[in-house]
């Protein structure tokens, strides 16, 4: 098939990919139908949203898109042991996984129990010493001193660890694939059980725990009392949401987009620290979620200390909301060093194996666990196939895996750990974690690349660059950015609008920084847009652009606004770029 716009291989080596014919034929019919900006309709139709969808599709709601809490299974059990431990006053422990999805569900807890008057212990395991989950020695440590213990973003596997907190009872909360058995804890709520239906599948943990406090404020409205504030405790979910890359369908995106509006105001002190040291300006968006403010938080339970992006999203101090992240943003600094020195060892050894195969894995002494999943993204973004990383210290190796679309890593994981090839794994369709021995390396990367293969990993293409069609400099103005804008959230599951400007000239290229690109452009009929390319310089784009010779280009990429001195204008976040040879023909 002949790429879009006849571009077989760009300057970043893709082929394109245009609209497909009964994309665009909906999004005209939605034209005539609704009074949109066609570029809006295409966004629309390629979304699969139907007219007379497309205005609660815009204007997504809580109070239309949120499920029945009840309709998981456990649930109401676990919000009435919640609220047993709250009204006799039970000493309750919150045991957290490290990445921004359990510390902001354990924030929500927290800061739910707090405008409840109640306090909880904050239990974080150390990524290194103690790994993902709940350990036995930890669980037993903490039932010897509370009465009841909330695992979130983790246990719905941890048999062993939930047993040992004899006189304790426990409550799960989670979202990680479950197995064919389940732990003998007080109530396990996940939407990712053998025995669910699947429906929820989507929702990330702290999706799960604020489902949790709606089922508990339900039950204290029954009981004649007021609970405490959810709406506000929004700007988490969103967090969290984003961050763990949960896809951007049904509640999740009125999660997200009411959550967004929430942390616009900023009233909670552990967030506006964290914008203030992402440098960030503007009401905060999806793209800040998770790749603004996730990182920073991910940082503490990646390379410092476990438990510091969970207290920093529950802190009520802002001097000491400040400090910590001003800490963690040093240390996401520190991370993104460590990062770079083994994705370069790792895409090394990876590329020797070859990108073809249905696996792309790549394992090495001394590589830090705390970056071994991020390193496992690039690799994954790099070949568009399911990639591993694992790092070894000694003979214990620890590992984590990102997956594509259409490719279920975590259940090929948990059949791998089923089958004895690992120590421990599990996680869901998009990512996943592992633990083996030296020994046990080859044999399963052996396995898991025949898994792999049974789902179609091997039948991948390049990564294609995907785009909604054409557009002329003109219509770019700040008002169209605004209304493609209300068809957010974007994220997994639902990819921002991405447009190309065909057969345009250049009229001034530089570069800035180190590795990046801006420039200028137009379609001499008077309109012009600037544009922005991170990391252009990194490969063919950069050099290729900055030199144009006066050549015509196709330039892909995202519409954003640009706020600079009272100005508002629109800029292009540039993406991609090919010659142009024809125009539009």
């Amino acid at each position: 098939m002949t790429g879009y716009l006849g571009v077989d291989r760009s300057l970043t080596g893709r082929r394109w990919i245009g609209p497909a014919p009964d994309v665009t034929r909906h999004a005209e019919a939605l034209v005539q139908q609704t009074g949109l900006p066609p570029a809006l309709c295409q966004t629309l139709s390629r979304l699969g949203v139907a007219a007379e969808d497309v205005q609660t599709y815009l204007e997504p709601t809580l109070r239309a898109l949120l499920p029945d809490p009840r309709s998981l299974r456990d649930m109401e059990r676990a919000a009435t042991r919640i609220l047993q431990a709250v009204r006799s006053r039970e000493r309750i422990a919150i045991f957290a996984d490290y990445d921004v999805d359990g510390g902001a569900s354990a924030a929500l807890l927290i800061d739910w129990l707090r405008q409840l008057d109640r306090k909880a212990t904050l239990y974080v395991p150390d990524r290194i010493d103690e790994g993902y989950g709940p350990n036995e020695p930890a669980m037993a440590d903490l039932a010897r001193d509370h009465d009841l213990i909330i695992c979130v973003d983790c246990g719905t596997l941890s048999h062993g660890p939930i047993a040992a907190a004899n006189g304790a009872d426990v409550v799960v909360l989670d979202h990680h694939l479950g197995g064919e058995t389940l732990p003998d804890a007080y109530a396990i709520v996940n939407p990712n059980r053998q025995d669910e239906d699947g429906v929820l599948a989507h929702l990330c943990a702290a999706g799960v725990v604020f489902l949790a406090l709606v089922e508990a404020g339900r039950q204290m409205r029954e009981a004649g009392a007021k609970g405490p504030d959810l709406m506000s405790m929004l700007d988490l979910v969103s967090l969290a949401t984003v961050a763990d890359v949960a896809p951007l369908k049904g509640v999740n995106r009125a999660l997200v987009r009411q959550g967004l509006k929430v942390m616009g105001q900023r009233a909670r002190p552990g967030l506006v620290a964290l914008c203030d040291v992402g440098r960030l300006d503007t009401a905060p968006k999806s793209y800040h979620l998770g790749f603004v403010l996730g990182p920073r938080v991910n940082a503490g339970g990646r390379i410092g200390k476990a438990d510091l992006g969970a207290r920093l999203l529950c802190c009520t101090d802002t001097h000491e909301a400040k400090a910590m992240a001003e800490r963690l943003d040093a240390l996401n600094t520190e991370r993104r060093d460590i990062e770079e020195a083994v994705r370069a060892q790792a895409l090394e050894q990876a590329e020797e194996r070859g990108f073809d195969a249905p696996l792309v894995w790549a394992a090495g002494d001394g590589w830090h666990p705390g970056v071994v999943g991020i390193v496992a993204s690039r690799l994954k973004e790099r070949t568009n196939r399911p990639s591993i990383v694992i790092g070894f210290d000694g003979d214990d190796g620890k590992g984590s895996g990102r997956s594509v679309s259409g490719i279920d890593l975590g259940a090929a994981i948990q059949k791998l750990a089923s089958e004895g090839h690992l120590q421990k794994g599990g996680g869901h369709k998009m990512a996943a974690g592992l633990s083996l021995s030296r020994d046990q390396l080859e044999p399963a990367m052996a396995r898991l690349t025949e898994l792999l293969a049974k789902q179609g990993a091997d039948e991948l293409g390049a990564s294609d660059l995907r785009l909604d069609g054409p557009l002329m400099p003109g219509a770019a103005t700040p008002e169209l950015v605004e209304q493609l804008e209300e068809a957010g959230p974007f994220g997994a599951g639902a990819a921002a609008p991405r447009f190309v400007f065909p057969d345009v000239q250049i009229g001034f290229a530089k570069r800035v920084g180190s590795s990046h690109l801006k420039l200028s452009f137009g379609d001499g009929l008077g309109a012009r847009i600037d544009a922005i390319c991170f990391g252009a310089f990194d490969g063919r784009l950069g050099p290729a652009l900055e030199q144009h010779g006066g050549a015509r280009f196709h330039l892909a990429g995202r519409l954003e606004i640009n706020e600079w001195g009272g100005r508002r204008s629109v800029q292009l976040r540039l993406e991609d770029a090919a010659e142009a040879s024809g125009g539009l023909a």
